[in-house]
């Protein structure tokens, strides 16, 4: 059985953390405020969650979540994080992290960014842009004509498989968009944006992410 450590206990890591024990996985989930601060969630998730301190949940996860934005100076365990697979959910918004130069000029990605400051880690984005709570109500089985499709982005081919694995599980097609340098097809303000709300199926996925226009131009 694969254990999920969860950085980040907002809507998106509460949610994922759902969707996964729906799925067999255990969780050890952590805030920046301790895990005393998590005992409703916990009682919420059931036996299959334990709450823990960020380092905990990075060392204990075979796999781990970063459901927090990405600050210019690295605030994630490098150590502890070392080898794994890390499933990075963040979206950079201006409005909220403040400018950074280097991603609003279309030089890097937030996700390259993140693969910088753990660069002992395989870095992949996923659950960028579908809607938290959609992840239990939206999940069709495979086949069904109206299931929709995630992107994944990633330097790491095995990384892209375990989250194809996991968006399969959940209910969800899967649209490789790799490697992090083209994660910026997916980020907010593209074409596949416009979709966040209702989602879209692979083949609409694949169109959006296609008529992305690069920062840089």
């Amino acid at each position: 059985m694969t254990t999920i450590g969860i950085i980040g206990a907002g809507e998106v890591g509460s949610q994922i953390a759902r969707a996964a024990i729906s799925n067999g996985y255990e969780i050890v989930i952590a805030n920046s405020r301790g895990p005393e601060t998590l005992a409703a969630l916990i009682s919420d998730l059931g036996p299959s969650a334990r709450a823990a301190h960020a380092k905990e949940a990075a060392s204990d996860g075979d796999v781990v979540v970063i459901a927090v934005a990405l600050k210019l100076v690295n605030d994630m365990p490098v150590d502890e994080l070392a080898g794994k697979i890390v499933l990075d959910t963040n979206n950079y918004m201006a409005w909220r992290d403040g400018h950074y130069p280097m991603i609003d000029s279309g030089v890097t990605t937030v996700h390259e960014l993140r693969q910088q400051q753990l660069p002992t880690s395989k870095i992949v984005k996923a659950f960028t842009h579908v809607q938290a709570p959609s992840l239990l109500a939206q999940g069709r089985p495979a086949g069904a004509p109206d299931r929709l499709a995630l992107a994944v982005s990633s330097n790491h081919p095995d990384a892209v498989s375990f989250v194809t694995h996991l968006y399969d599980q959940l209910g969800f097609d899967t649209v490789d968009n790799s490697p992090l340098s083209e994660s910026w097809r997916s980020a907010p303000n593209t074409p596949m944006w416009r979709h966040i709300v209702h989602g879209q199926t692979q083949d609409d996925l694949i169109r959006n992410l296609a008529a992305a226009t690069h920062p840089a131009g």
